[in-house]
């Protein structure tokens, strides 16, 4: 086995085991992120169209040129035909050689043999560039369809991450509120808080308790106080003017005398 040959084993080898693998590894790389693998895509399709249309350009002038070599062809063919008859009247005439005339002959004959190879050939050139156009106009058509699906396809994605995004927000929601309805029973911060506020509320008692004890007894005091000041201190706002008069002459009150009545010796 030529060496050519054993390379060319060995990459029909590598195309059929590590294809596959490719294969596979761009399927994983597309479902990784599949806007990239897209793009990816569309750039192989471009690529493509690209390529094929450079080869439609050659085509076409390469089936230019042999139309015009039939053309040419056989313009020379009808104007030689139409230069027999000529050349026959000068080869009788003998005003031209007869090699001459062979020469032109074998020319034309020549010429008539070789024009339907030049036709053939047209006709393959016509061939392969239609066909050509038309892979051109398949994949012309094929990536304006991928566009179309792509687009669609990136605004199902938008729409399908949207959904999810809210309904992570709303179960991010669900989880705060229930959250904040735990904290009630089972917050240790929020337990301590109420532990705490309950201690300092027993403590307020307890202080209330010891200076109501010490209130007391002044309360007590002052209440002696009233009482010794209400009895020393005269009732001056009760007192009638009689009694005034009495109590400052010092004489205690009696009956008060009728008008006209005489009081006893």
């Amino acid at each position: 086995m030529s060496n050519a040959s054993g390379w060319g084993l060995t990459a029909r080898l590598v195309s059929k085991h590590f294809g596959v693998l490719g294969n596979r590894i761009s399927e994983a790389l597309a479902n990784f992120d599949p806007e990239t693998a897209t793009e990816a895509d569309r750039d192989r399709l471009v690529e493509t169209l690209r390529e094929t249309a450079r080869l439609l350009a050659t085509a076409r002038a390469s089936f230019d040129k042999e139309h015009n070599d039939v053309v040419s062809l056989q313009n020379l063919i009808a104007s030689d035909e139409r230069a027999a008859d000529k050349l026959a009247e000068r080869l009788a005439a003998g005003t031209i050689s007869e090699a001459t005339v062979t020469m032109f002959c074998d020319e034309l004959e020549a010429n008539k043999a070789r024009l339907p190879q030049e036709v053939q050939e047209e006709a393959d050139a016509r061939a392969y560039m239609d066909e050509l156009q038309k892979i051109v106009d398949a994949l012309g058509k094929q990536l304006a369809d991928f566009d179309a699906q792509a687009k669609k396809a990136m605004q199902s994605l938008a729409a399908a991450k949207a959904q999810k995004d809210l309904q992570e927000m709303r179960i991010e929601r669900q989880s705060q509120l229930a959250g904040l309805h735990g904290m009630q029973g089972s917050s240790t911060a929020l337990n301590a808080l109420t532990r705490r506020a309950q201690a300092v509320s027993n403590e307020a008692a307890g202080m209330r308790i010891v200076a109501d004890i010490g209130q007391k007894p002044l309360d007590q005091q002052a209440e002696l106080q009233a009482i010794r000041a209400s009895v020393h201190q005269p009732d001056n706002g009760a007192e009638s003017a009689l009694d005034r008069l009495k109590r400052l002459s010092g004489k205690s009150a009696g009956p008060v005398p009728l008008l006209g009545e005489t009081k006893p010796g």
